[in-house]
């Protein structure tokens, strides 16, 4: 079976979207709650947007290799997956490079490295192996770092531990990447080496959720079985979380079953409304931002870098592009959070009619 699942492109979408919207205030001192990730442990709705995107990343993988199942890897396979794997690792290092290209301080990890590192993985994992392999090694990954986490002693801490700058993850962070961290703590990296572990696990999961989809003839039937399979996710990193706290910034294995949980139940709920009861037309603008998401991203991303960098006026009276902007449009008549969110969702309404365009003329940016 081949099929294209719309929903799964809305669900792409609606994640980008969400992540330009939280990556882009208008002003960080006056953002809504949920819009922030949580200080550490928690979880907000700004920390199920990531572990969507890897989700989505899975889900995608099984759709678009499940075809060439049979070859395995294959050297034309496995070339096509180290490409692309590359090309979104270096846009990655790119937009960390922009302005200054300092390559001596450049931060290494982030998230489209992540994502590239993730996608790598999985799709070698899948083209080598069935289902029931995949689900042991994501049963490994999560064992293995609740584990190294919990119970080794950190070098130079003497126990082992959760918190910030301590935690296995932040020390081996320090022990290799030391200098091209996250700019916000030097010390560790949201997307660090060890925690991208646990991630891969996240695409894991999306590609069982892909595989019910080739089992399950019936829409129905994968319906339910996906709002099943999310539940059951869901109360197991509930419960993982009393011993292992669900934590974004160290994608602990609790917050890998929470999140994947309610991302399956996302899936199910937007397949069930659109390819099934075939409501579809409140989605279109989400299927533009879903059909070109590395794209969007990466604009987004250098637009908010050049107006952050350009400079107007001088001396004291001197101030960026974008509080400029931000100051004269929006701050000037709204609430302070109602200014910065506007703000945002002016850059999601700017780029959803820069993808409408490139929709209705069939450019999809691919890598």
């Amino acid at each position: 079976m081949q099929e294209r699942l719309y929903s799964l492109d809305v669900f792409r979408g609606i994640t980008v979207a969400a992540m330009i919207v939280v990556n882009n205030p208008g002003s960080w001192d006056s953002v809504y709650a949920p819009l922030l990730h949580a200080r550490w442990h928690g979880c907000t709705p700004t920390d199920l947007i990531f572990p969507f995107f890897l989700f989505i990343v899975g889900v995608s993988i099984h759709f678009a290799y499940h075809p060439k199942a049979t070859e395995g890897l294959s050297k034309k396979n496995i070339a096509k997956i180290l490409k692309r794997s590359a090309i979104i690792f270096l846009l990655g290092l790119m937009l960390a490079l922009v302005p200054k290209f300092s390559f001596a301080t450049v931060r290494i990890p982030g998230v489209l490295q992540r994502i590239s590192l993730v996608f790598l993985c999985c799709a070698l994992l899948y083209l080598s192996t069935q289902w029931l392999a995949q689900l042991r090694v994501a049963l490994v990954l999560l064992l293995g770092y609740f584990v190294l986490m919990t119970m080794v002693p950190v070098p130079g801490v003497g126990h082992s531990s959760l918190e910030p700058e301590s935690n296995m993850g932040a020390w081996l962070d320090r022990l290799l990447l030391d200098g091209h961290l996250w700019a916000q703590s030097k010390t560790w990296d949201p997307e660090g080496v060890l925690s991208t572990l646990p991630a891969i696990a996240t695409g894991i999961l999306g590609m069982l959720c892909g595989k019910l989809f080739s089992s399950i003839k019936q829409p129905s039937e994968r319906v339910s079985w996906l709002f099943f399979m999310g539940a059951i996710f869901t109360v197991l990193g509930l419960g993982w979380g009393m011993v292992f706290p669900i934590n974004k910034a160290m994608w602990t294995s609790s917050y890998v079953l929470y999140t994947g949980g309610i991302a399956t139940q996302f899936l199910a709920a937007c397949y069930w409304l659109i390819d099934i009861q075939g409501i579809k037309k409140w989605s279109m603008p989400f299927v533009y931002y879903g059909t070109n998401a590395i794209f969007v991203f990466v604009a987004s991303g250098l637009l908010a870098k050049l107006l952050l960098r350009v400079n107007l006026g001088e001396g004291e009276k001197q101030q960026s592009l974008w509080s400029i902007i931000y100051q004269n449009i929006y701050a000037n008549w709204l609430s302070p959070k109602n200014a910065s969110l506007a703000f945002a969702v002016s850059l999601i309404l700017l780029f959803g009619l820069i993808l409408r365009w490139m929709y209705q003329r069939k450019l999809f940016i691919k890598v």
